[in-house]
């Protein structure tokens, strides 16, 4: 196959939503204020956390640059989509096909491992409370979130660079409504069998392994809810953790189905629904459900609009 002749291309065709025509004007309409709702609130929990002093602690630190990764994740994909949405497939070239990408995996492994982080962050609260102030000074927080972002980067970045070195032949045509690594391997006439494994491993090593890592620190956090002998208290340690917990399961539950899953289990549709479901989904829901029970947050914004009201009058 790859000593043959080949006509390569320099961009490639998406198709995205193309079996939905008939609700485009629907879909775009949706997308659209989902994804001004998402930016407006993951804006206000980053402009709440930087300036309440009340929102000053590890847990809220680390929200607010989870609430990034939620911007960056969904400005990679969602104003393409919308473009894609309008014009039924629109085409992209080859050098944005692949910095799409590159953004797009940044930015879900940051993602995997800021929660990941929390989770750490929930565990000390709960299991060490004593120590916690401590243990989660301004300075690990500041390593762990570089190196979240760090760790992000260079393996995006070890991605790039070799999928950059590849060739891509006709057919050039990706029924998917982003670039993603799967679709580009496809499309490739050039040899990806080390990039297949070595995109599975990677999966394994920034979806499964941190997942693991949170499942653990949460039986020793359960375990240690269970000993409390109140119920209002063993109530609020549980509602500092449903939050977390929530994200955690729709994020992961759809990114290990998707890159840890073997793929001939996993038809193009299926990929579609599950991708919208962490790229859109999930950073649209994710200041909700952080927000949404959490007294802190409420008080902060509440008394936003008071200092702006008294500003105003």
């Amino acid at each position: 196959m790859f000593g043959k002749n080949q006509t390569t291309v320099s961009e490639f065709l998406l198709l995205g939503f193309q079996n939905l025509h008939s609700f485009k004007i629907l879909l775009f309409i949706l997308f659209l204020i989902t994804y001004i709702m998402t930016l407006s609130s993951n804006l206000l929990i980053i402009t709440l956390v930087s300036t309440s002093h009340q929102l000053h602690s590890p847990m809220y630190f680390f929200l607010a640059h989870l609430s990034l990764t939620d911007i960056l994740l969904t400005t990679v994909i969602v104003p393409n989509m919308l473009r894609l949405i309008w014009v039924e497939g629109c085409t992209m070239s080859v050098f944005g096909c692949i910095s799409q990408f590159h953004f797009f995996a940044c930015s879900v492994i940051t993602q995997c491992l800021l929660l990941t982080v929390m989770s750490y962050d929930r565990y000390v609260a709960i299991c060490h409370p004593l120590r916690y102030t401590t243990i989660m000074d301004f300075k690990l927080r500041l390593q762990l979130v570089i190196w979240s972002w760090l760790i992000g980067f260079l393996v995006a970045l070890l991605l790039i660079l070799q999928i950059s070195q590849l060739q891509f032949c006709v057919p050039n045509v990706i029924d998917h409504f982003f670039c993603d690594l799967a679709p580009l391997l496809k499309h490739s006439c050039s040899d990806t069998s080390f990039l297949e494994i070595e995109g599975f491993v990677l999966s394994i090593i920034v979806d499964f392994l941190p997942f693991a890592f949170i499942i653990a620190t949460y039986v020793c956090i359960f375990h240690t809810i269970l000993r409390i002998p109140s119920t209002t208290g063993r109530q609020k340690a549980f509602s500092t953790c449903s939050s977390h917990i929530t994200v955690v399961f729709t994020y992961y539950g759809s990114l290990i189905t998707i890159y840890v899953v073997p793929s001939i289990y996993q038809p193009f549709n299926i990929n579609n629904v599950l991708s919208l479901l962490y790229t859109v989904v999930t950073p649209f829901f994710n200041p909700i459900i952080y927000s949404l029970r959490n007294q802190e947050i409420g008080a902060a914004l509440r008394k936003r609009f008071q200092d702006n009201n008294s500003f105003l009058a």
